[in-house]
């Protein structure tokens, strides 16, 4: 039997009229990685808060590590890390003083395994909060809900604002965290980083679940702009028909193109021409959404 971490039923949350998210139906299963993906605005923020209780819901229940949230939440909290989207800290206490103080509210940490989490990501210690980069000081809102090494892990964007060294790092401590069976919810806007480091997908879309998915089926439908120069003119007639392509131009042996799915078709159909440079452009969520479900996605309507 599968140990589910989460699940929610028809979880609806609205502020006054204003939507937050409607009828959500989501479960996740101790020991994954669970991506939540959609644009700013789709509600994501809003499912992490009412899952930790700290706003409530208008109808729906949720359970998160076998309790339920509401009635629970203290007892949960002490078994969960939580790395909220916009970091409020103490600007005026250094890096260690803000760690021990939340360290000595949770009945303290492993002071070693602090300093070594310091350290793989960079984060000096002894400097002020004052003094810090927006980037810097998202490094110890990482630390904080990584140090008590919490059975479930709540994470608003861990990467924004981290340079791309730091951000390897973190996505080995994803690693480390999947493979000692504790349990990641990993709230993003980052599609790539979403399909390298997730188990499962969850993608939110308006307030309302549009679908969840292992991460080799949204591969499948993966998209991409692209932009191919030749060293020789290309009739259109030559790419028009090969499986995938949409958006076909060619303009002065410039090809610009958008492919969704396996690119397989296409390199090959390239092998016949001299290609000088062919530029992968990432596109919006809302233009993968778009590519995805033709606009018209079927979101649940059963609340």
């Amino acid at each position: 039997m599968v140990d589910m971490v989460i699940q929610t039923n028809r979880l609806t949350k609205y502020y006054g009229k204003q939507r937050g998210i409607v009828g959500v139906n989501l479960e996740v299963q101790r020991g994954e990685v669970f991506g939540f993906l959609g644009p700013n605005g789709a509600g994501k923020t809003t499912t992490i808060r009412t899952l930790l209780d700290f706003i409530r819901p208008t109808s729906g229940t949720a359970t998160v590590l076998g309790l339920d949230s509401r009635e629970f939440s203290r007892e949960q909290r002490r078994r969960i890390g939580y790395l909220q989207g916009e970091l409020a800290l103490y600007e005026n206490m250094t890096g260690a003083e803000f760690l021990r103080y939340l360290a000595n509210l949770r009945g303290g940490v492993d002071w070693d395994y602090v300093e070594s989490l310091a350290a793989r990501l960079q984060a000096n210690l002894r400097q002020p909060m004052r003094n810090l980069s927006l980037g810097n000081k998202h490094k110890f809102g990482l630390i904080q809900a990584l140090m008590h090494k919490p059975e479930l892990l709540f994470l608003d964007e861990p990467t924004s604002g981290l340079d791309p060294l730091i951000q390897q790092e973190f996505y080995a401590m994803v690693g480390e965290v999947r493979a000692e069976g504790r349990t990641m919810f990993l709230s993003s806007h980052n599609l790539p980083e979403v399909e390298r480091i997730c188990d499962r997908v969850g993608i939110i879309r308006e307030g309302r679940m549009v679908t969840v998915e292992q991460v080799a089926e949204l591969k499948q439908r993966s998209l991409r702009r692209l932009e191919i120069r030749f060293g020789q003119t290309v009739p259109e007639q030559a790419l028009a028909a090969v499986p995938g392509l949409h958006d076909l131009q060619v303009n002065n042996g410039i090809v610009y193109c958008t492919v969704v799915g396996s690119m397989d078709a296409l390199i090959k159909a390239l092998a016949g021409f001299q290609v000088e440079s062919l530029i992968s452009h990432e596109p919006s969520l809302e233009e993968i959404f778009l590519a995805y479900y033709n606009g018209t996605a079927q979101v649940s309507r059963d609340e």
